[in-house]
C-alpha cells in the first residue's frame, strides 16, 4: 500500500548527509535535466499531471508556464510554512531528504528561467531548518548551487514568525518582502506571483520534491500511480485517535478507511471510529457513513462535500464531544485571523465566543441561527480563503452532528 516516490530514502540513516545522499540517487535527476530544454521540462511536469500538494491541488505545469513566459528577473519561492493543524509532511522532507528538495529546487529553477529561490519555513521549524541550511552549505560546497554549478542557483531560507497566514502564498511574499503578512487581492487573469515586482512560482515543499522522480522516470512513471485526475502520490499525514499516527506516503485514490487501518493502526484502544477530518483542520469534516467508502484524491473528497487540502488526516474515535472539537477548530481560527478583512476578523471571533455558550450548555436556538448566519457571511466575502475555509468547518459540523450541538441548547 506504501508508494514510495518522494520518501524512499526516508529510513536511511543520516539521509540528510550529502554523502548518503548521493549514494542513494540524489541529484542523479540532473544528468538528464539539461538534455531537455526548460520548455521540455515544463511540458514534462504538465503531462504528468503533478498538481500542488500544498492544499489547493493545482496543475503544477500551468503556474511554471506563467512564470517562464515572463523575461528578465524571476524567482521560485518553496512554500514550507507548514502550519495547517493536522499537517506535518514537509518537515520529513526537510530533515530526512533536504537534498532531495534542493534537487527539485535546481530543475525548476532552470524550467522557469529563475536563478534564485527562497524556501520560506514555519517560525517553529528552527530544528528542521538547521538542517536543511547544513545540506544547501553542503550542496554549495559540491559545486551543485552557487556559481560553480551547472546551471547557477542560489538558495536562501527565509524563517517566518510563525503565522498560520502566511502559508497563503501571497501573504507569504508579503512576509518575505518585509511586510506584514497580508493576503494580496488576486488578479482577474491567470498571472503568476510577483516579489519585489518580479514574477515568481510559489510552490509547496513536496511539490519541488516530486520533480526529480518525474524527471527521472518521465511522466508516464509518475502516471503510473494514482487516478487519472488525481495522479501520483502524497505524503498523508494521519493524527488524532490512531494507534501508529505518522505520515505515511501513498498514492492518490486509495481507501481512507484502508489507510487508517492498516497505517494508522486503527483507531485507538478498540474505539470505535467517529469521524475523520481528512485533509488538515480547514477542510469539511466527514462522519463514519461517508467514511466507509471515500477514496483518498481531490475530485471524490470534493464530490463528498470535503478537501483533500494537505492530505492530513484527523481521525476521531466514538467518545468525541464534535461540540468540543468544533471548538478547539474555531479558537485557532479566531487566534490566526490575519484580521485584513472584517467578515473573517469579526466572523472568526464572534463564532468563536458562541461555541462558549453551547460548552457550557446555555445556547438558544436563536444561537445556533446566529452560528449558520455568520458562517454564511464569512464564506466568499474576503480576499483569501481563510474565512470560507472556517465556514466550511463550521457548516460541516452543524451538517453531520447538529445533534448535538441541540443537546447543548437550553
Amino acid at each position: 500500500m506504501i508508494t514510495k516516490v518522494v520518501s524512499k530514502n526516508f529510513d536511511i540513516p543520516n539521509s540528510f548527509k550529502i554523502d548518503v545522499a548521493l549514494k542513494n540517487d540524489r541529484y542523479s535527476s540532473l544528468d538528464k535535466l539539461f538534455d531537455y530544454s526548460p520548455q521540455e521540462v515544463i511540458d514534462i511536469i504538465a503531462q504528468s499531471g503533478l498538481r500542488g500538494k500544498g492544499g489547493g491541488g493545482a496543475a503544477a505545469g500551468g503556474k511554471w508556464q506563467l512564470a517562464s513566459d515572463h523575461d528578465g528577473v524571476k524567482y521560485l519561492v518553496v512554500n514550507a510554512d507548514e502550519s495547517e493543524p493536522g499537517t506535518f509532511k514537509d518537515r520529513r522532507i526537510l530533515s530526512l531528504d533536504p537534498h532531495l528538495l534542493i534537487e527539485g529546487i535546481i530543475a525548476t529553477c532552470y524550467a522557469i528561467g529563475s536563478h534564485s529561490s527562497y524556501i520560506y519555513v514555519r517560525g517553529e521549524y528552527e530544528e528542521f531548518s538547521d538542517v536543511l541550511q547544513g545540506a544547501i552549505d553542503e550542496a554549495y560546497e559540491r559545486g551543485y548551487l552557487g556559481e560553480g554549478a551547472k546551471y547557477k542557483v542560489d538558495v536562501v531560507v527565509h524563517r517566518g514568525a510563525g503565522a498560520y497566514i502566511c502559508g497563503e502564498k501571497s501573504a507569504l511574499l508579503e512576509s518575505l518582502e518585509g511586510k506584514r503578512g497580508h493576503p494580496r487581492l488576486k488578479p482577474h487573469t491567470p498571472s503568476p506571483e510577483f516579489y519585489f515586482g518580479e514574477p515568481t512560482l510559489v510552490n509547496n515543499v513536496e511539490t519541488i520534491a516530486s520533480v526529480p522522480y518525474i524527471i527521472n522516470n518521465g511522466a508516464e512513471g509518475y502516471r503510473a500511480f494514482g487516478t487519472e485526475k488525481s495522479p501520483g502520490t502524497l505524503l498523508f499525514a494521519i493524527s488524532g485517535h490512531v494507534e501508529t499516527p505518522g505520515v505515511y506516503e501513498a498514492e492518490f485514490g486509495v481507501s481512507m478507511l484502508e489507510y487508517i487501518n492498516k497505517l494508522g493502526g486503527g483507531v485507538k484502544n478498540g474505539k470505535k471510529l467517529k469521524a475523520v477530518i481528512p485533509g488538515g483542520a480547514s477542510t469539511p469534516i466527514l462522519p463514519i457513513s461517508y467514511v466507509h467508502d471515500a477514496k483518498l484524491d481531490y475530485e471524490y473528497l470534493k464530490q463528498i462535500g470535503s478537501a483533500l487540502g494537505t492530505g492530513g488526516m484527523i481521525v476521531l474515535d466514538e467518545d468525541t464531544s464534535m461540540v468540543k472539537a468544533l471548538k478547539n477548530l474555531l479558537r485557532f481560527y479566531h487566534h490566526e485571523s490575519c484580521g485584513q478583512c472584517t467578515p473573517c476578523r469579526e466572523g472568526t471571533a464572534w463564532t468563536d465566543k458562541i461555541l462558549d455558550k453551547f460548552l457550557a450548555k446555555k445556547a438558544t436556538h436563536k444561537d445556533l441561527e446566529i452560528l449558520r448566519s455568520v458562517s454564511e457571511s464569512m464564506n466568499g466575502k474576503t480576499i483569501c480563503v481563510f474565512a470560507p475555509a472556517a465556514s466550511g468547518v463550521i457548516d460541516g459540523f452543524l451538517k453531520h452532528f447538529e445533534e448535538e450541538f441541540l443537546e447543548c441548547i437550553v
